[in-house]
């Protein structure tokens, strides 16, 4: 990401002014979304349920377009960038995984072919999306993996074991929360994380103004995460290999070192 895009406020009138001169084309579906989440946030002032009515509205047009691709192949590709990322990183076959926003199994899909029979959980807010999910896991015929999909209300994981999980995973989660659920998430993510174990997010960075564009996407500056995770007894580092790859969010990697391995 350049460092004109890390000190950009998109929420700001002059941002928005300047974008729409540059891409008139996007104005009314700008217009069109805008007024479909005003709607939404007087219907459903709670931001989860909120953000599910709006996974339910894009889950009916495009289950992939929903999760933040806008062709099959970028659906594909970006799939393959999150595991070929983890598989770098040591991510074996034995490992259980929690991959947290699983999606329609848009990577999904790749790591439960990876790990053993039983070893990944995936959890989301939408239950349309776990629909989709689900025709994932027929497509590519994975059925025999016995994965485990369900949906969730929050991001406390009481429903969970405790030590029980060697990877967690969020990718476009906090991307798309308010830092109270970003809060929540990494009070409660150690408890459930194995020895050695190690939960990676990404998020939007921003090096400026910290801000929100339609309460579906917000822009966090990088030290913001690291002290709420430390506030929570957590190691917490930015993943700056990640960078490299090619795309819009940036990674941190948390551990909890009352887990040593």
């Amino acid at each position: 990401m350049s460092r004109k895009s890390l000190l950009t406020n998109r929420a700001s009138l002059t941002h928005k002014i300047g974008y729409a001169v540059r891409n008139p084309a996007r104005i009314t579906p700008y217009v069109k979304r805008t007024a479909r989440d005003t709607w939404l946030r007087l219907k459903h002032p709670d931001h989860v349920a909120y953000y599910r009515a709006v996974m339910a509205s894009d889950t009916g047009r495009s289950p992939e377009a929903a999760v933040g691709s806008r062709s099959h192949e970028r659906w594909l590709a970006l799939g393959e960038m999150q595991f070929a990322y983890l598989a770098g990183h040591g991510l074996r076959p034995e490992h259980r995984m929690l991959d947290i926003g699983c999606g329609n199994l848009r990577a999904g899909w790749r790591f439960i072919a990876h790990l053993d029979t039983g070893n990944y959980y995936g959890i989301d807010i939408s239950p349309d999306i776990l629909i989709a999910a689900k025709r994932t896991l027929t497509t590519y015929e994975l059925q025999d993996k016995l994965p485990h999909l369900t949906i969730t209300q929050d991001l406390k994981l009481d429903f969970l074991p405790a030590g029980h999980f060697d990877v967690v995973h969020a990718h476009s989660v906090f991307s798309h929360s308010p830092l109270d659920v970003i809060d929540e998430c990494l009070a409660h993510v150690g408890r459930i994380l194995a020895p050695g174990g190690f939960f990676d997010f990404t998020f939007d960075r921003t090096e400026g103004t910290e801000h929100q564009v339609l309460r579906e996407d917000f822009y966090y500056r990088t030290d913001t995460l690291l002290r709420l995770a430390r506030g929570h007894g957590l190691e917490a580092r930015f993943m700056d290999d990640w960078e490299t790859r090619p795309h819009g969010q940036s990674k941190i990697r948390v551990s909890n070192p009352a887990r040593p391995s």
